[in-house]
């Protein structure tokens, strides 16, 4: 598959009476947005603010993020499965609003939502603080199920960013990236003496508001499979969970996955990289067993020499991050762990909740244990309910002057771990 990404660099967005894309400004018409948030009938209200790097801005309990992206040339759409008909993706041309992101936010749906400032000691840790960020605020509507508000929340954001990234349909690209994966015998031919990498991309699948979506369908509910690494860039792969915000895959994080963006530009170079094996995370053991087993035998069919695995969330996912990587071993691959870790607020606790002796190589996305404290903003985007509840807080932890102290883990993307962020560990 060959797709070229056309990126529209986004500097600010404002509002205006209707949406459109103007010298590096996205303009954007709320009152277009929060009408059609509010067709679905199971949220009450929605209001639209913008949020902009440096702003004394804090967002909060965050949902999902997403990069408005719409496709110009090929089959399907963007987000397959959920927005429109299910049709492969990952060919073609798709604009990019680069810069630009739709944040959903609102009434807590499950304790593992985040917190975003746009300024301050605390915006570092997130890459949101640097975009510039349309916030659709939900209300859902009275005695609305949990996994139903989820959903109505999720729909609201991707059908927001499919609105929006209309605006670069018809705009010519401030930069064009082409990335190609052809089919398994011809990939290898075109490089035969470069290793044979691959990427495993763990998705959270564990229930109970840990949902991922491959083209729609639950990833509870398929088995390991091959994917072209375009497929992903062009939306066969949103977020529906609340996992805990610091490694929470977002849409936007699926949409721009730094794995596979490097992988990419070592290709042709030092490394040949085949494609994606997509599996999930399980809740019973046998499982775990089960999926960690076609892994292995999916890489070994593969031919690999190598193979880099994410996982998404911690603890119990550990375990299918360890059989993985265990198997894939065994099998004769070389393998490379991306992760974070949570050893404790004193340090001292085992960084991850399983471990084998095949996992040699790791690369770490920092530590989400660490307490970090949140001045008061001038503005709030949401609300400040929750804090003490959200993961990363504590009771006790807010201030009457809206400022707050909570682990770094209660922000967006601080070690997420796929790499997307700034902080690292290192042994000496």
């Amino acid at each position: 598959m060959k797709l070229e990404l056309g990126k529209i660099y986004i500097r600010d967005v404002q509002f205006a009476e209707k949406t459109y894309v103007e010298d590096g400004t996205l303009f954007v018409c709320k009152e277009e947005i929060e009408k059609l948030v509010l067709e679905d009938e199971r949220l009450a209200g929605a209001r639209v603010e913008l949020a902009r790097p440096g702003e004394s801005v804090r967002i909060s309990p965050v949902k999902d993020v997403i990069e408005p992206r719409v496709k110009v040339e090929g089959d399907g759409a963007v987000f397959p499965g959920v927005i429109g008909k299910v049709g492969q993706v990952g060919e073609g041309r798709t604009h990019a609003l680069v810069g630009a992101t739709v944040i959903t936010c609102g009434k807590i749906v499950g304790f593992q939502e985040g917190v975003i400032d746009m300024s301050g000691p605390t915006a570092k840790y997130t890459p949101f603080s640097q975009t510039n960020n349309v916030c659709v605020v939900i209300e859902p509507a009275d005695g609305l199920e949990t996994h139903d508000y989820e959903a109505a929340g999720r729909m609201a954001g991707l059908k927001t960013a499919v609105y929006v990234a209309e605006a670069a349909r018809e705009l010519v690209p401030d930069e064009i990236v082409t990335y190609e994966t052809k089919p398994l015998l011809e990939q290898i031919a075109q490089y035969p003496d470069l290793p044979k990498i691959g990427y495993v991309h763990m998705l959270q699948s564990q229930g109970l508001l840990h949902d991922t979506y491959y083209y729609g369908v639950d990833a509870k509910k398929f088995i390991p499979t091959i994917m072209y690494p375009t497929e992903i860039m062009d939306g066969a792969i949103v977020s529906g969970n609340c996992v805990a915000p610091c490694d929470k895959v977002t849409t936007y994080h699926h949409l721009n996955n730094p794995v596979i963006e490097d992988l990419y530009k070592h290709h042709g170079k030092d490394l040949n990289f085949v494609g994606v094996i997509l599996t999930n995370e399980n809740v019973f053991l046998a499982d775990k067993e089960r999926h960690s087993d076609m892994v292995a035998k999916l890489a070994k069919y593969l031919g690999l020499d190598g193979l880099l695995i994410t996982e998404e969330g911690y603890g119990n996912p550990d375990t299918d991050l360890m059989m993985n990587c265990k198997k894939v071993t065994q099998a004769g691959v070389k393998v490379v762990i991306i992760t974070d870790e949570f050893p404790g607020r004193d340090g001292k606790s085992y960084s991850l909740a399983d471990a084998v002796l095949e996992a040699d190589t790791m690369v770490s996305c920092g530590q989400g244990n660490l307490i970090v404290h949140f001045p008061p903003m001038d503005k709030l985007i949401g609300m400040m309910d929750y804090v003490e509840s959200q993961i990363g807080g504590y009771a006790g932890c807010m201030n009457e002057d809206g400022s707050f102290d909570a682990e770094l883990q209660i922000i967006i993307a601080s070690t997420i771990a796929n790499g997307f962020n700034k902080l690292a560990a290192r042994t000496y």
